[in-house]
């Protein structure tokens, strides 16, 4: 993908690890970053049909304040780096801040998610939602210890062929082109029928059309959590870029039986490059 503008999602505080890493991800592609401060309104106590408190008052104005005075430090930090930047806050509730970052986020090439805004789970839950879900554009999840690059030596793409999983796939392109190896993982948790063969036969040729050569890995449950085994398949193989569809089954589901798109979001030792 022709990566030429960035877009972070960060909130008032501790997010200084996603600043650090989209400055490094931007000097790499020589891209436009776009900062987006979020900052999440409190709901006033017995809901917005009671009357508020001055209390209440006194807490938004106070984190009004605190967006302002963090604008302004990131709008420093950003300039010090010599990058192309933009610097943008929000003061918004959070039942619609997913749609605000979505909105914001399809003017971007790619929106970068970092450790900081992952353990904050206020911020974090519209922030992803808002990426995947709103925006129609690419996201990159990066742990804690992770590097934000789109140079990846190995990548592994996790391959179930779902729609989502084409997107990512489509959108990896020249990420997969550029590295020295390309894995398709496939996880079965049954007998191989038909389709699944067409399915790992068809990214193949796919991606060979694009001069990548692939290893494919056909890999069984046997009981396993598949988002374990695709967190040990990185590992064994030294990825250092997970390329896969979010969630292919509905968020309700995924919240009430769990997901490999959230277990991987919260778990994955390595940077995820994700499309839905």
């Amino acid at each position: 993908m022709s990566c030429k503008s960035v877009f972070c999602i960060i909130g008032i505080d501790q997010c200084d690890r996603e600043i650090l890493n989209a400055i490094h991800l931007c000097k790499e592609l020589d891209a436009h970053l776009a900062v987006f401060i979020v900052s999440l309104a409190p709901t006033p106590m017995g809901g917005y049909g009671v009357v508020v408190s001055t209390t209440w008052l006194l807490e938004r104005e106070a984190d009004i304040v605190a967006m302002k005075r963090r604008e302004k430090q990131i709008t420093s930090l950003v300039q010090n780096s010599g990058l192309k930047a933009d610097v943008d806050s929000y003061y918004c509730e959070k039942d619609g801040a997913d749609e605000i970052i979505g909105q914001r986020a399809r003017f971007s090439d790619l929106t970068l998610i970092g450790p900081d805004l992952l353990h904050q789970p206020a911020l974090k839950t519209p922030a992803l939602n808002g990426a995947l879900f709103h925006s129609g554009r690419p996201t990159l999840v990066v742990p804690t210890g992770g590097c934000a690059t789109m140079h990846p030596h190995k990548v592994m793409l996790a391959w179930d062929g779902r729609v989502e999983a084409v997107r990512a796939a489509r959108e990896a392109i020249e990420v997969m082109a550029a590295a020295v190896e390309v894995s398709v993982v496939i996880v079965e948790d049954g007998p191989m029928e038909a389709w699944n063969i067409g399915a790992r036969a068809n990214i193949s040729a796919y991606l060979a059309r694009h001069d990548i050569k692939v290893r494919i890995d056909r890999l069984r449950t046997s009981g396993s959590a598949v988002a374990d085994i695709l967190k040990q398949r990185a590992i064994d193989i030294a990825a250092d870029m997970i390329v896969m569809g979010a969630y292919g089954h509905s968020r309700l589901r995924e919240r009430l039986f769990g997901g490999v798109t959230r277990t991987m979001i919260e778990t994955s030792p390595i940077p995820i490059f994700m499309m839905r």
